[in-house]
């Protein structure tokens, strides 16, 4: 967890720099070609983040499904790991109009197959919930080895979880970037990014507020 969080320290620090590549791709007079370097560029930094994850998820899954690596304010918005694709979905299309009938079709298609797929995660986990509370106070309490043994391989499959919800984060990044023009892409990760650096601004104006 220590490791992790060190690691995402400086994927924090990486993500500024990009953010900075982004913004002046936009305002520059760059061709296509050129802002798609720093787009995909920034997509990688992205693919970094959940290569991360999945490393320290074989470890500790409990410090990434807690969010203890997040700021507080983030953590209100935690879906199995990290951020709802459809929520963000939902978020970047009011931001990225106007949109190509045929663009707004594809991401509302996309909106509606990550919706599907989080609802079937989330069911998936809230049966691996109940099943550990049936398995743990299943028996005699007082001698709950054969339980304990059946509940830790039981919590084995929350690493599974998270990997799939990371799986739909990151391929949901993967289908916009697709579905939008170069422009619109660089845009959609400004936004994305400037969403969570407010988040976490946020935090620590709440952290440092006044107390009585």
């Amino acid at each position: 967890a220590a490791m992790f969080d060190m690691e995402y320290a400086r994927w924090l620090e990486d993500d500024h720099r990009h953010m900075a590549e982004l913004r002046t791709g936009l305002q520059a007079p760059l061709s296509d070609g050129e802002l798609r370097v720093i787009v995909d560029g920034y997509l990688s930094h992205y693919d970094e983040v959940f290569r991360l994850k999945g490393v320290a998820a074989k470890t500790d899954v409990f410090h990434l499904i807690n969010g203890m690596w997040t700021s507080p304010a983030e953590r209100c918005f935690l879906w199995i790991g990290g951020f709802r694709p459809s929520e963000l979905i939902t978020m970047l299309m009011q931001q990225l109009e106007p949109l190509a009938e045929q663009q707004f079709m594809g991401i509302c298609g996309l909106r509606h197959s990550s919706l599907q797929a989080e609802e079937a995660l989330t069911q998936g986990l809230e049966q691996l919930q109940q099943s550990l509370v049936d398995t743990i106070a299943g028996g005699s309490l007082a001698d709950g080895v054969q339980q304990m043994v059946a509940a830790m391989a039981k919590l084995a499959n929350l690493e599974g979880f998270v990997g799939q919800a990371d799986n739909l984060r990151q391929q949901t990044l993967h289908q916009l970037c697709r579905l939008l023009t170069v422009r619109q892409a660089a845009r959609c990760f400004v936004v994305i990014g400037e969403y969570y650096g407010r988040l976490r601004a946020l935090s620590s104006l709440w952290a440092s507020r006044p107390r009585e």
